[in-house]
């Protein structure tokens, strides 16, 4: 069985700097990976790929024994997008015990992702609500079937009543999920599109009321990052008020340790943003941080090799932050992909 107290987030626990950390560098090209996969999805992916599901129904069982909640919702998406290429091992999982919580989890994040690329997504996704209804039904308190909900109300484009029953459902579950909240602001920019104010408003209540070292503190830079991308610059939202989202966030970063797997996805999204803003030396500091753990998201957004694409901007951000001295908040907006 999975070590639940292993599932405690790795910030918490003891770990070594790397070398290039402690000398002020950066890992070299050759050293960073994509998506890496933590040390107990990692055998759970390994197992799935050679057809057993134990491993992943033992890492999602303990997750829920344990309400990680953050950590189900990353472990979900993954073991999701590895079935979708690689179903043999869930579907004997879920012909073996077709009422598993876990099982009914993955089986709801599975049926949404095959059909949300979709020309006819509104449509199917329809179809796939009893799937999430009975993941919701397999553990009552846990927020993932809802933040599942969540992404199921802007694909089907529901409307904001539902939505609105929907979220707080999510909320009286875990007020302080970060996938919830993400999701939810992601339905509200795309209900909302072109008036980004409403996202960042929802953002930053959000943020102001979640404690320091929360997710949530990071919420208000991803709408940053829809308004930049999306948005088509600073446009919608004031200049100060993107830079005070980005500035949260590199407070957040600031909690977690360098070089550390749990916080990557954030730091790699603050590190895009920073670059539309052109704050190199701040942009610098998160890829120390960010050490070798390069995200698909946003970086995929831009080419279909997400790493090469990072590691060309981290070469333009050293080049860029070498040339200009620290200055706050000044620097060139630049659009891209979201």
């Amino acid at each position: 069985m999975v070590d639940t107290m292993a599932l405690l987030p790795p910030f918490i626990r003891a770990s070594r700097v790397p070398p290039y950390l402690v000398t002020g560098g950066l890992p070299a090209d050759d050293e960073v990976l994509l998506d890496v996969p933590d040390d107990r999805l990692g055998p759970a992916l390994v197992a799935a790929g050679q057809g057993a599901y134990g491993h992943a129904a033992e890492l999602l069982a303990a997750t829920r024994e344990s309400a990680a909640w953050e950590l189900r919702d990353r472990y979900v998406r993954r073991l999701s997008a590895f079935a979708r290429s690689r179903p043999e091992w869930y579907d004997a999982w879920r012909a073996e015990t077709p009422y598993d919580p876990d099982q009914l989890l993955l089986g709801a994040q599975l049926a949404v992702d095959r059909v949300w690329d979709s020309p006819a997504r509104a449509e199917l996704l329809r179809e796939v609500s009893p799937l999430i209804t009975a993941a919701a039904r397999g553990e009552d308190r846990d927020p993932v079937p809802w933040r599942i909900a969540l992404d199921h109300a802007r694909g089907s484009q529901a409307g904001h009543t539902y939505f609105g029953e929907l979220w707080e459902a999510a909320l009286r579950r875990a007020p302080l999920h970060y996938g919830c909240h993400v999701a939810a602001l992601r339905y509200l920019a795309t209900s909302w599109r072109g008036s980004y104010r409403e996202c960042f408003d929802f953002a930053d209540r959000a943020a102001q009321d979640a404690p320091p070292g929360s997710l949530i503190q990071a919420l208000p830079a991803r709408a940053a990052l829809a308004c930049l991308t999306e948005g088509g610059g600073t446009g919608p939202v004031p200049r100060e008020r993107l830079d005070a989202a980005a500035d949260r966030a590199i407070e957040l970063s600031a909690t977690f340790a360098a070089a550390d797997l749990w916080p990557a996805e954030v730091r790699n999204k603050l590190v895009y943003v920073l670059v539309c803003l052109g704050r190199w030396t701040d942009a610098l500091d998160q890829l120390r941080m960010i050490g070798p753990y390069a995200t698909s998201f946003p970086w995929g957004r831009e080419s279909e090799d997400p790493l090469g694409r990072f590691l060309e901007v981290r070469e333009e951000v050293r080049r860029h932050a070498l040339i200009h001295p620290r200055s706050e908040h000044r620097g060139r907006v630049r659009s891209g992909g979201h």
